[in-house]
């Protein structure tokens, strides 16, 4: 009987570090939280004054991107640009919107038939982007953040 109760209270004994509590660090509770973020997506994209209205995620981008297109096409239209073979290109503009909302083209890709057409594209490109209106960050959990967009401008000349 003697043997019993000893057994039991051993037993109970080692059993109680079922009871402690573990001491959580907050290294590893953010290195958990960052391995479950998603890196390439926003809260809300990047936005212009007149996208104001949009409500969902999805509209906001479309209107983000209107209004960058829209003011592109319009410079472009008011050059007087002269060629001598007809030129028809898609460019793809690398843009980088930093957390000041400040735009900046990091590449262009021009077909090379383009830039002989028009040697000073690029130029006209960067130069018809300062002329949008003034862009609000993206927003990530609720922090301004730095995004980069692809933004294709379609050219045609004839």
């Amino acid at each position: 009987m003697n043997r019993i109760v000893f057994l039991l209270i051993f037993l109970f004994a080692t059993s109680c570090n079922y009871f402690e509590k573990k001491k959580v660090y907050p290294e590893d509770l953010l290195e958990e939280e960052l391995q479950t973020f998603n890196w390439n997506e926003v809260d809300t994209y990047p936005t212009f004054s007149n996208c104001d209205s949009m409500t969902s995620k999805e509209d906001n981008k479309i209107c983000f991107q209107n209004t960058l297109i829209n003011g592109v096409n319009e410079f472009l239209a008011e050059q007087n640009i002269i060629v001598t073979n007809d030129v028809f290109d898609t460019i793809r503009l690398h843009i980088v919107i930093d957390k000041q909302g400040v735009l900046e083209v990091e590449s262009m890709k021009i077909h090379d038939e383009t830039v002989q057409e028009i040697p000073h594209i690029d130029s006209l490109l960067r130069q018809s982007l300062k002329s949008v209106p003034k862009i609000f960050p993206a927003i990530k959990r609720g922090q301004q953040v730095t995004t980069t967009f692809e933004l294709p401008v379609i050219v045609r000349i004839n």
